[in-house]
């Protein structure tokens, strides 16, 4: 496992040296509201999201990506842990920073993305996390993306920015 810190788009250099990221979580919630759940695998068809995932059928928004190194930092502004489904996004990125341009691809496992737009931090993150946690994600909380390819997703597949 790397000890590299995480790159930055300011180190041109760190950033060619660190290894790809990996997806190191995939969250599921089946509605608004409800609880998010862990699991090590999914699915998800052209132009859906996630089966079984609030957004499996959303036109636009199929899935949400972040990574832990954003986690990280706004954990370490917030002065507590944000755990990776508490924000209730869908993928969670083993480091480096999520591209949140509109049109930047990435490929995880099978599926290839596209950026809709930056991911605000969910509305219930001060009820569900605590105060000032969504704050803390403030241009922190990755992306939204439409699914353009799909096909299966699973823990440790590696991540690739087209």
């Amino acid at each position: 496992m790397s000890t590299l810190p995480p790159a930055t788009d300011s180190d041109p250099a760190l950033a060619r040296r660190q290894p790809d990221p990996v997806l190191t979580a995939i969250h599921l919630a089946p509605g608004r509201r409800l609880p998010v759940r862990a699991v090590g695998e999914a699915r998800a068809e052209t132009g859906h999201g996630l089966t079984g995932d609030r957004y499996e059928d959303a036109r636009h928004r199929h899935l949400t990506v972040q990574s832990a190194t954003q986690l990280a930092d706004a954990a370490a502004r917030w002065g507590r842990p944000i755990e990776p489904g508490s924000t209730r996004r869908n993928l969670t990125l083993s480091h480096g920073e999520v591209p949140t341009t509109p049109g930047a691809r990435l490929r995880v496992g099978e599926l290839e993305l596209e950026v809709v737009r930056v991911a605000a931090p969910c509305r219930i993150l001060d009820d569900s996390v605590g105060p000032g946690a969504a704050e803390a994600l403030r241009r922190r909380a990755g992306a939204v993306c439409r699914v353009l390819t799909g096909g299966d997703v699973r823990v440790g597949d590696v991540v690739t920015f087209l």
